[in-house]
């Protein structure tokens, strides 16, 4: 059913997701810092700054919002949101391994976190909320077969 509360969870998550793209990861002190890959442009770091990361990030947020969709399929459900899930880890460990690999290159500079990289975890969290709604649904639906 749409209007069930993993529906809500399952928006959410899917605006994490989307909002992952946009936000910034890490930002940078100084704007001089011309041979690092991902700080170059603008001082920050986000998912637009590598194609196959925001690919990554669309595609969780996408199976995330999809899965709305399927609820008269609720197996079929939980699958695309573990889907969106593995999806958005390895968006985590991509972007993970990007920033790791261009930290030699900023030099002194200070980097600090920026508020995306919260996203990918809040996603985490409301996907699995969104999931345990769906399989709690699904066993209600269960015991009220065996009542008839």
């Amino acid at each position: 059913m749409i209007q069930r509360i993993q529906t809500v969870y399952l928006v959410l998550a899917g605006a994490a997701a989307f909002g992952a793209i946009a936000a910034p990861f890490a930002n940078i002190s100084s704007s001089n810092v011309q041979t690092s890959a991902l700080f170059a442009d603008d001082a920050a770091f986000t998912a637009g700054d590598n194609t196959v990361l925001m690919v990554i990030f669309t595609v969780a947020g996408a199976l995330a919002i999809a899965s709305i969709f399927l609820y008269n399929n609720r197996p079929l459900q939980v699958k695309t949101g573990w889907a969106a899930l593995v999806a958005n880890f390895a968006a985590l460990a991509f972007g993970g391994f990007l920033f790791g690999q261009d930290m030699g290159r900023v030099g002194d500079a200070s980097v600090g976190a920026g508020f995306g990289v919260a996203l990918p975890f809040v996603f985490i969290v409301f996907c699995i909320l969104a999931i345990k709604g769906i399989r709690k649904d699904e066993a209600l639906v269960r015991s009220a077969d065996r009542l008839r």
